[in-house]
């Protein structure tokens, strides 16, 4: 697979919608994830992400123009001991609940479906992030209607063991705007990832569309110790 380049997969697409990002770092120390979300309503642009424990979930900048919390409220990240779950919606409750009680992440994500907001037909895209004794491994995941078709639920997983550094995955939700919008197709892209965390937040927010950009989420990792870092960007300041 040919490595792209993430800044022009961001900048040649005005509206990815939702997307996650996983890899590791190019001096191969740090797993390192991001999470954005974007919007074209007033109620999916009136959004933060906020921390929460270990993780983060996003509200209302502005509660009195909330109008519909079902879709766009929820936590995107949780870590469950040493895995980091990443996704664009509340299966980020049912991948922690359900490993919880030693079902894997496929397991999981067999209960659910892609998004019920018909035409769209929203994927539900997910990540998981596993280290362990020094070793990383990470998986990605979605779930999408059958060409628009909703009685249909395709499922597709991509697990990468030993990642190699200076690589990462990018899935998103749709392939660019649209009415209704295109669902995201094929593999992860594979995408080259560089710097520190500071570079690497500035590179994604920067090159995300001006208009429609909501929120930005990246952890860096330490793969030796557990510990991490982590930068939040809310357009809504």
């Amino acid at each position: 697979m040919e490595m792209m380049s993430l800044k022009n997969e961001l900048a040649g697409n005005a509206y990815p919608g939702r997307g996650i990002i996983i890899g590791k770092s190019v001096d191969g120390k740090h797993a390192v994830t991001a999470y954005f979300i974007m919007g074209r309503s007033e109620n999916s642009r009136n959004r933060v992400f906020v921390e929460d424990g270990e993780g983060i979930r996003t509200q209302a900048f502005d509660p009195s123009k909330l109008t519909d919390p079902s879709l766009i409220i929820y936590a995107p990240v949780r870590v469950l001991g040493n895995k980091t779950i990443v996704t664009n919606g509340d299966q980020t409750d049912t991948i922690y609940e359900l490993m919880d009680k030693q079902q894997t992440f496929e397991q999981a994500l067999r209960t659910r479906e892609f998004e019920p907001d018909a035409p769209n037909y929203t994927p539900r895209i997910s990540g998981i992030m596993h280290i362990d004794n020094g070793n990383f491994n990470y998986a990605m995941s979605i779930l999408k209607s059958n060409n628009g078709n909703p009685d249909a639920c395709n499922r597709y997983t991509f697990a990468y063991e030993n990642p190699v550094a200076g690589e990462a995955h990018f899935i998103h939700t749709y392939m660019g705007d649209g009415n209704p919008l295109p669902s995201f197709e094929g593999e992860p892209t594979l995408v080259g990832i560089d710097g520190d965390i500071d570079s690497f937040t500035n590179l994604v927010w920067e090159n995300l569309n001006e208009d429609n950009k909501v929120s930005l989420f990246v952890r860096y990792i330490d793969i030796a110790t557990g510990k991490y870092e982590t930068r939040i960007v809310n357009k809504n300041v």
